[in-house]
C-alpha cells in the first residue's frame, strides 16, 4: 500500500487503454443477452457469449499493461477498470444463475463482496493505493476459468464431446468453489489492509 500523488494521473483520456476499459463495458449487455437466448440452451449463442468472455479478460490484462508501460493510467482508467471488470463477471454470476448453473446464494455472496470491495477501493482511492495481493490475483484467475467453463454449452454437448460434458461442467464447479473462497479471503485481506493503512495515516 502506498499514498497517492494527486498530479500522478493527468495525461488524456482518450487513449487506448481508455478505449478497451469501454469496449468491456459495451460488451457487457451483449454477453448477458447472449448467455440467455432460449434459456441458455442455445449452443450457437453460449458459445459466443464464452467468445465475448474471453475478449473481456483477455482485454482486461492488455489495457493494464499498455497503460502501465506507456504512461497511460488515468483517474478515468483508475475507476471505470475495476467497474469494468465487476460488470462482465457479474454479468456472468447473474445470468448464470438464471439459467441454474450456479446457486444463487452463491452469486448473491460474490456479489455483496466484490462490489463492495471496488466501492471502498475507490473511495480511498485519492488517500492511499492497496497493491493488488497475491490471494487477489488468484482469485480472479480462478473466477475467470470457472466463469469461462460454465458459460460454455457443457452440458448440452454431453455426448458429442471426447470427455463427457458433464465431466468438465463438475470440474469448472470445482474451480467455482475454489474461487469462492479465494474471493471471501482476499475480501478479508483487502479490508484488513485499509484498516492498517488508515490507522497508520491518523497515526502520521
Amino acid at each position: 500500500m502506498s499514498t497517492v500523488d494527486p498530479q500522478m494521473s493527468t495525461g488524456s483520456n482518450w487513449n487506448l487503454p481508455n478505449a478497451l476499459t469501454t469496449l468491456r463495458i459495451l460488451m457487457v449487455p451483449f454477453f448477458g443477452w447472449a448467455l440467455l437466448v432460449d434459456g441458455g440452451d442455445s449452443v450457437l449463442w453460449r458459445c459466443v457469449a464464452y467468445a465475448l468472455f474471453i475478449a473481456a479478460m483477455v482485454t482486461d490484462k492488455i489495457d493494464g499493461d499498455i497503460a502501465r508501460s506507456r504512461n497511460l493510467v488515468t483517474n478515468f482508467g483508475k475507476i471505470a477498470d475495476p467497474i469494468a471488470d465487476k460488470a462482465i463477471t457479474g454479468m456472468a454470476f447473474i445470468g448464470l444463475s438464471i439459467v441454474g448453473d450456479i446457486w444463487w446464494w452463491v452469486t448473491i455472496l460474490v456479489l455483496l463482496r466484490e462490489w463492495s470491495v471496488t466501492l471502498l477501493r475507490l473511495s480511498v482511492l485519492k488517500h492511499v493505493v492497496i497493491a493488488a495481493a497475491q490471494s487477489g490475483k488468484i482469485k480472479t484467475v480462478l473466477q475467470a476459468v470457472a466463469l469461462g467453463g460454465l458459460t460454455l454449452p457443457l452440458r448440452q454437448l454431453d455426448g458429442a464431446l471426447d470427455v463427457p460434458g458433464d465431466v468438465l461442467f463438475y470440474a469448472s464447479q470445482v474451480l467455482l468453489a475454489g474461487a469462492v473462497a479465494m474471493t471471501m479471503w482476499s475480501g478479508y485481506e483487502f479490508f484488513r489492509d485499509v484498516r492498517l493503512a488508515r490507522k497508520a495515516m491518523r497515526a502520521a
